[in-house]
């Protein structure tokens, strides 16, 4: 019965987790009734033994040890730890079987107290902290193995081996289940932290391709802004080098300034919103309402924002990349499916920004076939146009992203085109609709 009372408090001094309050069904109360009768037969029975005297005592313990149990956890003050709960009542017992030796009266032990003390041995076990469990649950236990002795001081040709038996192999069986049900807090709340661990990692990775993936758009699209400055104060200089640098007549690149400038505007933008996302969850932080959205948007319908926003290679001739989308996608793919298939496209597209800046053709290409989601990036870069060294990164995007994608039971893989110069990303993700499941 008590082992649906105190599921909600952290085991072993634990993290504390966010659990749902169990309803109070019939048989929760079916049970706290059960154990307030198994008390009140405890006077019963002691009055019918004559054993009236300090029955008081009785009652105090008793009354101790129900409001342990049975205080309800949102209203607990903050001094009433598992500790106290389960050490007060046993001092409390035990004072009253020392006072009943003493005064060589009989009396202290019922069936309602037995099972008070066996619920907080459960607690104990379960709940306490380590340095505090083992003696906790010793001290209920002594408390409960004691109970009998103020019979046997009164008349010593009692029998009491059965009575102590009984008591010793239902304190052992309680032990035994308190101490599966803490081995259960304990793996669930590994669990939890090991998933919150990965979760927050994911993150963090998500943050650096964001990141990376908007940075170094700023960075490409300044180096074309200060070229095309340079050929700006050549042509009013009355040179003609701003032909052979920009590639179009020189009172065209002044005009075209004002573009690349929205470009690095709108690039640094986007950093800071995916951001302040993706910073938002890592700080495990909720608004008031409970209702922000933090997850770093990826999905098919974001690919296309994100080839549309390349703003063309190397952001110089104002062309796009290519992307073609094969019609016959679903629209309810998984939304794990759909992120990774953005993630593969962003960090694409970055490596071709950083590796391969002189490609003149990028094409990103979504196919759907057998139940499968094939997401492909081809460039025609020959690699002699590369941004600084210090700018390129540390070359651990694609192990991310073959991380992240074996992980969804698919297969990535890039390498030189065969067909002609350049690279090629290609992944192939299992991506079965929602619907269909």
């Amino acid at each position: 019965m008590n082992l649906v009372l105190d599921t909600k408090e952290p085991a072993g001094g634990a993290i504390a987790l966010p659990v749902r309050p169990a309803k109070p069904g019939c048989v929760r109360v079916g049970g706290i009734v059960a154990l307030l009768l198994a008390c009140g037969s405890d006077f019963l029975l002691l009055g019918a033994e004559g054993a009236t005297t300090y029955l008081w005592l009785h009652l105090f313990a008793l009354t101790v040890g129900l409001v342990a149990l049975l205080w309800p956890e949102r209203r607990r003050p903050d001094w009433l730890t598992p500790q106290v709960r389960t050490g007060a009542p046993a001092l409390a017992t035990l004072a009253n079987v020392v006072t009943l030796l003493v005064a060589q009266e009989k009396g202290g032990f019922g069936l309602g107290q037995s099972i008070v003390l066996l619920c907080l041995l459960v607690v104990a076990l379960r709940n306490c902290p380590p340095g505090w469990a083992l003696t906790c649950g010793l001290l209920d236990s002594v408390a409960l193995l004691a109970l009998p002795l103020p019979y046997y001081a009164v008349d010593p040709d009692a029998s009491l081996v059965g009575v102590t038996a009984l008591l010793s192999l239902a304190g052992g069986v309680t032990a035994g289940i308190a101490a599966y049900l803490r081995t259960l807090d304990n793996r669930r709340t590994q669990i939890v932290t090991e998933t919150r661990r990965a979760e927050r990692l994911a993150m963090a990775a998500d943050l650096h391709d964001f990141v990376a993936h908007h940075v170094t758009g700023i960075l490409v699209q300044t180096q074309v802004a200060r070229m095309m400055a340079g050929a700006e104060a050549e042509r009013k200089a009355g040179t003609e080098a701003a032909r052979s640098v920009t590639g179009v007549p020189p009172d065209e690149a002044w005009g075209r300034l004002d573009p690349v400038l929205a470009g690095i505007e709108r690039a640094a933008t986007e950093a800071l919103a995916s951001m302040r996302r993706t910073v938002g969850v890592l700080r495990d932080h909720e608004d008031a309402s409970g209702t922000a959205d933090r997850r770093p948007v990826g999905d098919l319908a974001g690919i296309g924002e994100l080839v549309r926003g390349f703003g063309g290679v190397g952001g110089v001739d104002g062309r796009a990349a290519l992307l073609r989308h094969d019609p016959a996608i679903p629209d309810d793919l998984p939304h794990e499916v759909q992120a990774a298939a953005f993630r593969v496209v962003q960090e694409a597209l970055t490596n071709v920004r950083r590796h391969a800046a002189d490609a003149t053709e990028v094409t990103v290409a979504l196919r759907y076939a057998h139940g499968d989601l094939e997401v492909s990036v081809r460039d025609d870069g020959r690699g002699s146009a590369r941004l600084p060294e210090a700018a390129r990164g540390g070359g651990f995007g694609l192990v991310g992203l073959t991380e992240r994608v074996t992980a969804l039971g698919g297969r990535i893989r890039a390498r030189p085109r065969e067909d002609g110069p350049g690279w090629e990303i290609v992944a192939v993700l299992p991506a079965a609709p929602v619907s269909a499941g």
